[in-house]
This record gives structure tokens, sequence and C-alpha cells, in this order.
């Protein structure tokens, strides 16, 4: 049997999208929900799903950045407001999508191909999809500062607001973030979160280190001349890269 991940930050359009596909592709097994980037990279890892419907802009990890980091053969549709330039690369690179707000016979001739690509042998599809992200991700608006990150603990899912974390470190395949309650883990990268985080008020000062200035309590250099900043409600010294040292030096 054939089965799908649906992957929406927006309930309701996630909920309309299955009703289509339940109507339309019945043998079609759907898997529960994505409601951000990080769970549905998660979901796709764990379940390996023939094929995944891909919100490109979700919290967390667009549906781009989900699609780029797929290892197996799950195939990608993604679901987006943004026609024009995205139509054109998606007609060319041979990748489906679908518009929203997404209409029935459009899903219905979109059903179609998928059908037809999962009964062929895969070809050259890992590269068409990489082409297509470099082509599409220029076209696509800038996405607003991150807000929200959502990290899972068990069966619980905390929702973190970032003007509550204090600093962002790397540790292996995980970003520990640390509040003043405590830490969380995610999977997305230090480079990801410095490309999503307000650059004014999140200052990366480490590779795998960053840093929330509302939250740096002082600076204190040691007897070798090496820069440590210090977080209001955490007792260690974050230490400060030579690269980054001159963000401090107006401070």
């Amino acid at each position: 049997m054939t089965n799908a991940l649906i992957a929406d930050d927006e309930p309701h359009l996630a909920a309309y999208l299955r009703e289509q596909l339940q109507r339309l592709w019945p043998g079609l097994a759907i898997l529960p929900p994505a409601r951000h980037g990080p769970e549905a990279a998660a979901m796709i890892a764990a379940e390996r799903p023939d094929v995944a419907f891909l919100d490109i802009k979700m919290p967390g990890l667009t549906g781009l950045e989900v699609a780029q980091g797929i290892e197996g053969p799950t195939r990608v549709v993604f679901v987006t407001a943004y026609d024009e330039y995205a139509v054109q690369a998606f007609e060319q690179e041979a990748i489906d999508y679908v518009l929203k707000p997404v209409r029935a016979d459009r899903l219905a001739r979109t059903i179609e191909r998928v059908q037809r690509a999962l009964a062929a042998a895969p070809a050259d599809d890992d590269a068409r999809l990489a082409t297509l992200i470099e082509r599409l991700r220029p076209a696509l608006p800038a996405a607003p500062p991150l807000r929200y990150l959502r990290a899972g603990q068990g069966d619980l899912t905390h929702q973190i607001d970032v003007d509550d974390v204090l600093f962002f470190h790397a540790d292996d395949k995980y970003t520990v973030v640390r509040t003043a309650a405590g830490e969380h883990l995610i999977r997305t990268t230090i480079a990801e979160l410095a490309q999503r985080l307000d650059p004014e008020r999140y200052w990366q000062i480490h590779r795998s280190t960053i840093v929330n200035l509302r939250r740096v309590a002082g600076t204190r250099r040691d007897e070798l001349s090496r820069l440590y900043v210090r977080m209001h409600g955490h007792d260690r010294e974050l230490p400060v890269s030579r690269a980054y040292v001159h963000l401090f030096r107006a401070m």
C-alpha cells in the first residue's frame, strides 16, 4: 500500500488536503500530519513514506530544507502559495506541486503524476530535486525572523519563544536550546538558526554558539586576553572565538 505524509503548519489546510486525497486516492494510507519542518523531517526519516506533500513555508525548516535533507525514495510534492516563477521551475524540473488554495482537479492531475512516478524506476530524482531547490530558493520571499521553536521531549512538544532563549549551542547532531528554565534539544543546525534569527538581537560568538544579546550580562577577558560572555540566568561563561571578538568592542 502506498503511504503519504502531509506537512503543513495550518491544521485546517492539512485536514482539507487529507480529505481530498482520501476521496481522490482511496488506496492511499495517510500518516498523522506533521505540523512544522523539523517534525516533517523526523517523520520522513522514521516512516520513509512513498510521497510527502510539503508546504514550502513552515516554521523551523521550510519545505525546501526538509526536501533537501531526505535520504531515501520518498517523492516530494510541494504545496505552495507562490506561482509565476515557481510554477515554471516545477514544470521544467518535472517535480510536481500543488498551489494553494488546493483545487480538486489540479490535485487529481498531481495524483496521476505521482502514481506514474511510483510505478516507474527512479531515475535522477535526487539531482532534479537539488536543482529545483536551488532555483526556487532566491525566488521565495525572505522568511520573517524566527519567533518560536518546537522541541520534542518524549510524548510532549514544547513551544519555545526565542526571546526566552539565553543561547544556542551545537551538540553533535542536535542543538541545545538553553533557557533560564532548562535545556531542550532540536535538530536545527547552528548555521540554519543563524539564517533564521534576527541578526540585531542574536549574535554568533563561536562556530557552535549563538547568544541572545538581551540576555548578555557582560564580558570578561582572561590573562591570555581570551574573551568570554556571561549570560543572565546561567552560571558558566561562553567563549568567544577570535573571529567574533570585534562584535563586542563597542559594548
